[in-house]
Formats: C-alpha cells, sequence, structure tokens
C-alpha cells in the first residue's frame, strides 16, 4: 500500500474514547475554560437530552474542575431530576432557551474576559482576520442591561435578542452562545473570544482593516455547517492528557 493510500484510509487523529452525555458537557467546561470561559462560579451550559431533559454544569465548581459525575439533570422548569450539587438560579436563560427553540441542543453562557469588554461596550466587533470569520451571520446584540437573567421576563427579552443568530453579546454581561450540537457550539464559543480579543488588540493599533464580509459569509458558513473538522476532537484529547479524571 502506497503512503497516500494509506492516509487516505486513516482518519483525521487518534479517535476519542466513547463518551457519555455528562462526560462531553464535563469536558466542554474544561475545554472552554481554557479559551477563557472562566469568571469564577459564574456561567452555566445546557445540553438537551432526547427525553426532554437539561445536562447542566453544577453551580459550585469552576468550569476546569467539573467532572462527568459532578453533572446535573434537570427537567424543562428547572427543577433538579438527578445529580449531587445545586444548579445556578440563572438557569431560567437555558429554560426560556430550550422552550423557545427546540432545534438548539447545547445553549453556553459566561462571560469571557474579551467578549465581555465588546458587551460592555454594547458593539460588535469587526472580523478583522481569517480565524475570527469562522461563523457566519450576525452576532446578535442585546443591548438593555437589567441585571441578571435569573428571572422569566429577562430571560425571555435575552432570548428574544438571540432570535435566529448562533451567538449573541449580552451588554454589560457578557456572552449567550448556541448550537444544534457540542462540537458546534464549542466552535462558536472558541470563534467568539478570538474574534473579540484579536478586534481588541487591532483597534488598540488603530487603522485595522475588517475582512470583506462576503468572504465572512461564504468562510464562515462553510465551517460553521459542520463546525471547525476535527477541533472538538482535539481540544477533548487535549483536556484528556492533562486530567483523565474528567471522566470519571
Amino acid at each position: 500500500m502506497s503512503t497516500t493510500e494509506a492516509r487516505a484510509g486513516n482518519p483525521m487523529a487518534p479517535p476519542l474514547p466513547e463518551l457519555s452525555p455528562a462526560a462531553q458537557v464535563a469536558l466542554l467546561a474544561r475545554m472552554l475554560h481554557r479559551e477563557g470561559y472562566d469568571d469564577h462560579l459564574a456561567g452555566h451550559i445546557t445540553y438537551r437530552q432526547p427525553d426532554e431533559t437539561l445536562l447542566v454544569n453544577p453551580f459550585g465548581l469552576t468550569w476546569d474542575e467539573v467532572k462527568a459525575s459532578d453533572i446535573m439533570r434537570i427537567d424543562m422548569d428547572g427543577n433538579v431530576v438527578e445529580g449531587p450539587w445545586t444548579v445556578t438560579p440563572a438557569i431560567t436563560l437555558h429554560v426560556e432557551l430550550h422552550r423557545a427553540r427546540p432545534d438548539i441542543a447545547v445553549a453556553v453562557h459566561n462571560h469571557p474576559r474579551w467578549a465581555t469588554i465588546w458587551a460592555d461596550l454594547q458593539r460588535v466587533p469587526p472580523v478583522y482576520d481569517q480565524s475570527s470569520a469562522m461563523v457566519a451571520g450576525d452576532v446578535a446584540l442585546y443591548d438593555e442591561y437589567g441585571g441578571t437573567v435569573n428571572g422569566v421576563e429577562e430571560a425571555r427579552k435575552a432570548v428574544a435578542a438571540l432570535g435566529e443568530a448562533r451567538m449573541a453579546l449580552l451588554a454589560n454581561h457578557g456572552v449567550f452562545v448556541v448550537g444544534k450540537d457540542l462540537a458546534r457550539a464549542h466552535h462558536r464559543c472558541v470563534t467568539l473570544e478570538w474574534r473579540c480579543r484579536q478586534a481588541w488588540h487591532v483597534e488598540a493599533i488603530g487603522k485595522g482593516v475588517p475582512v470583506p464580509a462576503e468572504f465572512v459569509a461564504r468562510f464562515g458558513g462553510a465551517f460553521d455547517r459542520i463546525a471547525f473538522p476535527g477541533l472538538f476532537e482535539a481540544m477533548a484529547r487535549r483536556e484528556l492528557r492533562v486530567d483523565p479524571t474528567v471522566l470519571d
């Protein structure tokens, strides 16, 4: 067999072990913490299950310490069904999203440092480089700060502001990112924080030249349909190398 034939028959990289849904949520939390989604105890991830329950990270654990056995299960009213810990009162945001958008499987809310700067400015950052262009479509901006999203009314306003967008900035607060699966939600979270960080640095220097909108639509549309190939798996393998007990 030639080298070309051998490569054609091989996967992109070593496969991940069999992962339970809870393990996938724990890995996503670890992966996003490394990307800057690390505002202490803030932030929540939900993952819709076939029985219409939601898996969610616990309230009192940081995202870089959570394990599969820590993941909570709640119903669509926000009541805890299974798990050893507590769930954030702000889970109302996710409950209202999943009720309104049955097409969404995964939702992520946190206060990553660079995206939160732009949320504080109430401004969507331009796309200044190729990596920032890997998600097409507008970033929604919810430009009304009403405090936390614990209450139903405030949560519904944030969900309405998201609309059909994939990513949103919540004014003076943080980000809200959604996806039809874990890989796409991860890809969008990574891209949004990269875009916000790069734009901040470019504008600090001045005279930045944004990427043409037609390129973003074409390039980001192609990537976002499937998420960046192999990215979720590669970042998950990195977390498993660092701490295999994430699967416990």
